[in-house]
């Protein structure tokens, strides 16, 4: 892979990360990047280690955990709000990122973390997806 490759990679990441909440799809990435979808898929994973797909959802389940923690928005209005259109798609995939379903994680007292700068706890919050997670040595 070229480093042109991985400046027009950057480019469609860089967009997921600032539009996560729009209808971003695979061939819109694509022309980001100008690159054919399959090419652009194929590269992106390479280059990071993961689906455009699986990188956008994990983008969506980072800042709707931030929504879910602040406690004033529904479920529903959470999924809205991060861009995702199927209640049950987003439920299902924050589960299996995050390890509980949203309604239990809105649930659960969020004081702890109150104190730390939103860069740090970021670090420390992020989803990962279970069958990806590495075991620490």
């Amino acid at each position: 892979m070229t480093t042109e490759d991985l400046v027009r990679l950057r480019k469609a990441r860089d967009r997921m990360d600032r539009e996560y909440a729009e209808p971003l799809d695979v061939s819109m990435l694509a022309r980001t990047a100008l690159m054919s979808p399959g090419h652009f898929q194929r590269s992106f994973r390479a280059a990071f280690g993961e689906t455009p797909y699986g990188y956008l959802m994990t983008r969506r389940i980072e800042r709707a955990k931030a929504l879910l923690r602040r406690g004033d928005l529904s479920v529903t209005e959470v999924c809205l709000a991060v861009g995702c259109t199927s209640l049950g798609s987003f439920s299902s995939r924050f589960t299996e990122l995050v390890g509980r379903t949203p309604s239990a994680y809105r649930a659960e007292s969020h004081e702890p973390g109150a104190a730390i700068p939103a860069c740090v706890a970021k670090m420390y919050t992020r989803p990962v997806r279970r069958a990806a997670a590495k075991p620490l040595a």
